[in-house]
């Protein structure tokens, strides 16, 4: 199995124009396992008769995010659907926060993502999300962050999502080459910010935040969970060829939760305002969108969050709840849509995993069927696309939306 992308300068020779219309729903961490040594697995135990329909209609497969044995993240299992070799392209947490809340990225830029904390007398962690406090209380917080001044650089704070910020460092003479703050336990005080290479760069900024995060001690005194702050993921613009670029598309995403409208913006997408953050409202806004673009990234979290909280029920639930909205989806007559997870999140593990994830594809045109009627993971196993990487999915769409011509005489 070969998991290296197709180079972008044989897809630029292949690339035809069409008019085909094209969907890739993602439902985050939707592969999953059974709750024991047999039985199904959420997507096989969910009432999802629309999704079996077009697996009927259409062929199943598993893809491998990035390669056997290893568990992906959030942004490098989302590159590699999006054809990019996560390897060669890593982009930081920290920029994936700033690209979600709208914060440009300029080269030489530092940005990470932050953490409210709450701190003990000695400033020892005792809660690394304060408590996990809503937007609402954390913006405010964020304001005073914002006002914090540092000579010899520019600061900007912006809140994220609850208890979470990122902040963006732009100057002469910076690095993202830095170790998080974040020990990743209670009950010990934050680690200083220090250079993760032997540069005057690294030293300079490391410097200079480790005095604001002096100054947002003292900002936050007298807040009783939000008294300090983490910082992880320092990050810089990874230049990501843009996706529209390498596959003559005019794609739009469609996303509730920063990261993942982070790591569209990131490579060029142009990002959606929602209906409403339900499987309905995602599927609304592809509607009033549908005449603009060409592709359509719809992301669905919940799926993942259920799985990350151990409940197995709940993340059927949440399967299930994408498969009675279809309908809103399919009432637009796409020419493909491919239907897939970014990574596996069994319920049962609580985490993200490295099992090969579930692929629908349904292309009316153009699909060879297979003899599978159910979606889920052991259909997926005997399906007609086999296991393949995450990084064939796309010049996969492309051909199934008849928009590459043969390669070679």
């Amino acid at each position: 199995m070969v998991y290296t992308p197709v180079p972008d300068e044989v897809l630029q020779e292949l690339l035809q124009p069409s008019n085909s219309k094209i969907v890739l729903l993602v439902m985050d961490g939707l592969g999953g396992m059974p709750l024991g040594p047999a039985g199904p697995t959420e997507l096989e135990y969910a009432h999802t008769v629309n999704m079996d329909t077009l697996a009927a209609d259409g062929v199943l497969g598993l893809h491998v995010p990035l390669a056997p044995g290893l568990a992906p993240g959030s942004g490098p299992a989302h590159l590699a659907l999006f054809g990019y070799d996560a390897f060669r392209y890593r982009i930081g947490r920290g920029a994936l926060a700033a690209a979600g809340v709208g914060l440009d990225l300029q080269p030489g830029d530092v940005v990470a993502r932050g953490n409210f904390a709450t701190l003990d007398e000695a400033g020892r962690i005792l809660d690394r999300r304060a408590g996990r406090i809503p937007t609402k209380e954390a913006a405010p917080l964020v304001e005073k962050l914002a006002r914090i001044r540092i000579p010899g650089v520019q600061i900007d704070v912006r809140p994220v999502r609850d208890y979470r910020f990122v902040l963006r460092l732009r100057g002469e003479g910076l690095s993202h080459k830095l170790k998080d703050t974040d020990p990743q336990r209670v009950g010990v005080p934050p680690f200083p910010v220090e250079p993760a290479e032997p540069t005057p760069e690294a030293q300079r900024t490391a410097e200079i935040l480790n005095r604001w995060i002096e100054e947002a001690r003292k900002v936050l005194a007298g807040h009783p969970k939000a008294n300090g702050v983490l910082l992880r993921g320092f990050a810089t613009d990874p230049q990501l060829p843009k996706f529209g670029e390498r596959y003559g598309l005019r794609a739009a995403a469609v996303a509730e939760y920063p990261m993942y409208r982070g790591v569209a913006r990131l490579v060029g997408m142009d990002v959606l305002d929602l209906v409403d953050t339900t499987p309905e409202g995602l599927f609304q806004t592809v509607a009033q969108h549908w005449q603009t673009y060409d592709f359509f990234f719809v992301h669905f979290k919940e799926t993942d969050s259920r799985g990350e909280d151990g409940d197995f029920f709940a993340k059927a639930q949440a399967i299930e709840k994408v498969d009675r909205a279809l309908p809103i989806l399919m009432d637009l007559k796409p020419d493909v849509v491919v239907i897939t997870g970014d990574h596996s999140t069994p319920s049962r593990w609580r985490a993200h995993s490295w099992h090969p994830v579930p692929v629908l594809l349904w292309a009316p045109d153009s699909v060879r069927t297979d003899d599978q009627y159910r979606f889920g993971e052991n259909a997926c196993q005997h399906g007609g696309l086999g296991t393949f990487p995450a990084v064939h999915l796309m010049p996969l769409i492309l051909a199934h939306a008849g928009r590459l011509k043969k390669y070679g005489a």
